[in-house]
C-alpha cells in the first residue's frame, strides 16, 4: 500500500490552492498580501497560487476599487472567485410540471424555467419536456450546456443511488426508469438524482425554514406525502433510498388510502389528482360541511404520519411543504398532536420556498458535488511495489 509523506509537492499544492480558493469565495475581492495574511500562507506561495488558479479560470482579477482622490502609482492587483467560469442546474420533475434554476459556481441563481406537464404523460413525453426546458432556459441565458458542471434533479419515488427510480406511483411509466442515466445523456456533466422531498429538505435547510437547524423533517404533503429528513446536517436516505416514505403507512393497519378519505361523495377521488383535491379544500374553506368533514379526516392522518416519523427521529424541526402549505390549519393540529406523542415536540414551521423547494434542493445538491470537487483534498495513492 503506498504511503502518503508530508512532503508530497502536489498535495501540498492542492492543500494551498483549497485554502487560497476557500478564502475568495468566502470573501470580498483581495490583494496577494489579503490572501497571504488571511490564508497564513507567504506571499510567493499565494501568488503561485492565484496564478494557477487564474490558469484554470477559476480566479480572475477584480476591478480595482473607486478612489475618490486619484494617488499616484498602480494600486494592487486584486482577485476574485470567478463565480461565472461555470453553471449549476438544479431540475424539479413532477406530476404537473418542469422546473428549472439555473446558478453560477456560487449558487447564485441566474435564470429559472417552468413548463407545465400533463398528469398523464408517458415517461417518455416528460423527459422530452425536461429537455426543452433546459435547452430553453441556457438558450435565453446565453450559457453554453458545456458550461454546465453538474446537475441536480429531484423526482418523486423511491431513488436509488445511481439514480434509477426504483418505485414511483405519481408518474406513469417512471418505475424502474433508470432517470440518471437517460439525462446524463443530455450533459457532459455528473447528474445526481435525488427523491423530491429529500431534495425539498435540503433547500429548506439551505435558505428557507430549516435554516439553523441540523435535525429538520420536511413533510412534502399531498395525495401521497413523503418527507425528508437531515439528521445531523447530513441527509438520511435509508438502506435503500426509501426513508421517508410515510405515504405508505396507511398499509400497515389497511386503513382507507388518501382518495377515501377525501372523498365528499362516498366514491374516491380519481388516484393522485391533486385538482380533485384542491376542489375540495375550496369548498371547505367556503363552509361545505362534507368537504370540512373531509378536510379534517386528512389532517388527522397527516398529523398521524409526520408523528411516526418525529418519534422515531427527534428532529429539531419540522417544515410542510407542498400544496398543504398553503393551508391555514394544518400546523395547529400538527403541533397539539405532536405536542401528545413525543417526550420534546418539535417546532413546527410552514415552508418558505413553496413550489421552488425541490427545484432548489436540487440546484443545492448540484452545488455540493462541485464543492466537494473543488475544496475536497485527496491524498495520491502511490502503486504498490
Amino acid at each position: 500500500m503506498g504511503r502518503l509523506t508530508g512532503g508530497d509537492p502536489s498535495l501540498l499544492r492542492r492543500i494551498n490552492s483549497a485554502v487560497v480558493l476557500h478564502a475568495l469565495r468566502d470573501g470580498e475581492p483581495a490583494t496577494l498580501a489579503d490572501l497571504a495574511r488571511l490564508t497564513g500562507l507567504s506571499r510567493p506561495t499565494v501568488e503561485g497560487v492565484v496564478d494557477g488558479l487564474t490558469g484554470t479560470g477559476l480566479v480572475t482579477e477584480a476591478a480595482p476599487p473607486e478612489q475618490p482622490v486619484r494617488r499616484q502609482g498602480r494600486p494592487a492587483r486584486r482577485f476574485r472567485f470567478h463565480a461565472e467560469a461555470g453553471h449549476l442546474l438544479g431540475i424539479e420533475i413532477g406530476p404537473r410540471r418542469v422546473a428549472a434554476l439555473l446558478a453560477d459556481l456560487s449558487g447564485r441563481v441566474t435564470g429559472s424555467a417552468v413548463r407545465e406537464v400533463p398528469v398523464s404523460a408517458p415517461a417518455e413525453e416528460r423527459l422530452a419536456q425536461v429537455r426543452a426546458t433546459v435547452s430553453g432556459l441556457l438558450r435565453r441565458a446565453g450559457v453554453p450546456r458545456g458550461s454546465l458542471r453538474a446537475v441536480g434533479v429531484g423526482s418523486p419515488g423511491i431513488v436509488e443511488s445511481g439514480g434509477g427510480v426504483r418505485l414511483c406511483t405519481a408518474l406513469p411509466g417512471w418505475t424502474g426508469l433508470p432517470l440518471g442515466r437517460r439525462l446524463r445523456r443530455s450533459f457532459r456533466c455528473p447528474v445526481l438524482v435525488e427523491n423530491d422531498a429529500n431534495a425539498a429538505a435540503v433547500a429548506e435547510h439551505w435558505q428557507g425554514a430549516g435554516t439553523g437547524t441540523d435535525d429538520l423533517v420536511f413533510v412534502l404533503a399531498g395525495l401521497s406525502p413523503g418527507a425528508g429528513s437531515l439528521i445531523g446536517g447530513r441527509l438520511h436516505r435509508g438502506h435503500g433510498g426509501a426513508a421517508g416514505e410515510i405515504g405508505a403507512l396507511h398499509l400497515l393497519g389497511r386503513e382507507a388510502a388518501p382518495e377515501e378519505v377525501l372523498s365528499t361523495t362516498g366514491r374516491p377521488l380519481p388516484p393522485l389528482d391533486e385538482s380533485a383535491v384542491a376542489r375540495v379544500f375550496e369548498r371547505a374553506a367556503a363552509g361545505d360541511a362534507r368537504a370540512r368533514e373531509a378536510v379534517e379526516r386528512f389532517l388527522r392522518r397527516l398529523v398521524h404520519d409526520v408523528a411516526a416519523l418525529v418519534l422515531a427521529l427527534d428532529p429539531e424541526r419540522v417544515v410542510v411543504g407542498g400544496w398543504a402549505a398553503g393551508l391555514d390549519g394544518v400546523l395547529e393540529p400538527l403541533r397539539r398532536e405532536l405536542g401528545r406523542y413525543c417526550l420534546r415536540p418539535p417546532q413546527v414551521a410552514l415552508s418558505r420556498l413553496g413550489e421552488a423547494a425541490v427545484a432548489t434542493g436540487a440546484l443545492r445538491l448540484a452545488l455540493d458535488h462541485v464543492e466537494e470537487e473543488l475544496f475536497a483534498v485527496q491524498a495520491p495513492v502511490a502503486a504498490e511495489s
